[in-house]
């Protein structure tokens, strides 16, 4: 079967032994994770000693160089094993792309090198307490002093928060006269002044460790800068975004293909002792069943088209990019839903892993950008308006 992704090669390699990991490593303890609220830790290890830190960093910085259809098909098979995995994996990718686009950060090489090596673990630090889920205005400001910069910023949600050992981060660019005229800059996790203030502890991707960061009177030199001053926005909607988008597209995809191949599992080995007639033999089950798999399927397509728009890009290709994670994160609600219908109380009473891609399908609605945010850009991008 064509793989809707269409990764060949070595992507296709790198997609398989992410399968592997998924299976011989993430899986395993993706409950206690999940029961627990810890760092997969055992997960993060493996992908790290076998080269995907550093998957789709350019290979001229060690890395192996990989593009999106490697990136959305590793995630896909992490997502369905565990799904903290999956997300500290793919906020890890989107700060590494960042990075890879700095021009004046300093430490960009070693960093990158580090990244690729396995010995350095990055995340982004977008989201703000005053902005809430509007990522893209920050609240916090970069003021001048003595030569360089010092911000003071409440991050809201920072996944890996505690084990990251960088940030990339975002705040206005001094004398800002719009939250949209901000910078990215790098900033290591154990810098002066920043602080994670809080554990996390969630419905669903428990793991994840997405906890508040804050920053009290950090400093930001000038060979800290990913964007130019006050041209943040060229990092955040032209790199950060899409690469965002495609990943948490794969994950949900992944969540919700688990979802149908459980769902299958469940329907076909349980049964009525009475008659001995097996729950695939309702009709109601396996149409809910059928309903699953095609959203799967018609999600994984959308992305798959995605990236064949990336890969060729038009006017059209930020609409794909948009459409495809709003699709993937619907589905994957829907999907997940019905699972817990169609295996009923099993599913209810938790003796089926299924109520956790439940609770981890319902992280991405609320993600920003949010559905609701993605609806009203489709809706814009659609009549001609401008996104902001």
């Amino acid at each position: 079967m064509v793989h809707p992704y269409k990764p060949s090669g070595a992507a296709a390699d790198f997609v398989a032994r992410a399968a592997k990991i998924a299976a011989d490593v993430a899986l395993p303890n993706a409950e206690e994770v999940d029961a627990q609220g810890r760092f997969p830790a055992e997960s993060l290890k493996a992908l790290a000693d076998q080269g995907f830190h550093g998957l789709c960093v350019p290979k001229e910085a060690g890395g192996q160089g990989q593009g999106m259809r490697a990136f959305a098909g590793v995630v896909d098979e992490l997502a369905g094993a565990c799904g903290s995995t999956a997300m500290v994996f793919v906020m890890h990718t989107c700060a590494a792309q960042a990075i890879a686009a700095a021009r004046a950060l300093s430490s960009r090489d070693n960093v990158l090198k580090e990244i690729a090596a396995g010995r350095h673990l990055t995340t982004l630090a977008f989201s703000e307490s005053g902005s809430r889920s509007q990522f893209w205005a920050p609240v916090s400001r970069l003021e001048e002093s003595d030569g360089h910069y010092v911000t003071t910023a409440k991050k809201s949600w920072v996944t890996s928060a505690a084990h990251a050992d960088s940030y990339v981060a975002v705040s206005q660019k001094p004398g800002a006269a719009s939250p949209l005229e901000s910078t990215v800059y790098f900033v290591r996790s154990k810098a002066r002044g920043v602080r994670v203030t809080s554990r996390f502890n969630g419905l669903g991707l428990r793991g994840n460790d997405s906890s508040p960061v804050t920053f009290e009177a950090v400093g930001v030199g000038k060979g800290d800068l990913i964007s130019g001053m006050g041209e943040g926005p060229q990092i955040i909607l032209g790199v950060v975004l899409p690469w965002f988008a495609v990943g948490t597209a794969a994950m949900a995809n992944g969540l919700s293909r688990t979802a149908v191949a459980r769902t299958a599992a469940h329907l076909t080995g349980t049964g009525f002792e009475h008659d001995g007639t097996s729950l695939r033999d309702l009709p109601t089950l396996r149409a809910r069943l059928a309903q699953m798999s095609a959203r799967t399927e018609e999600s994984r397509s959308l992305l798959g088209h995605t990236l064949d728009q990336i890969e060729s890009p038009s006017e059209a290709t930020p609409l794909y990019v948009l459409q495809s994670r709003m699709a993937a994160l619907q589905a994957a609600v829907d999907v997940t839903d019905l699972a817990m219908k169609a295996c009923g109380g099993a599913a209810f009473s938790r003796h089926l892993a299924i109520e956790r891609l439940f609770r981890d399908a319902r992280a991405g609605w609320v993600m920003a950008p949010t559905v609701d945010h993605l609806r009203d850009f489709v809706g814009r991008a659609l009549t001609g308006l401008p996104l902001f």
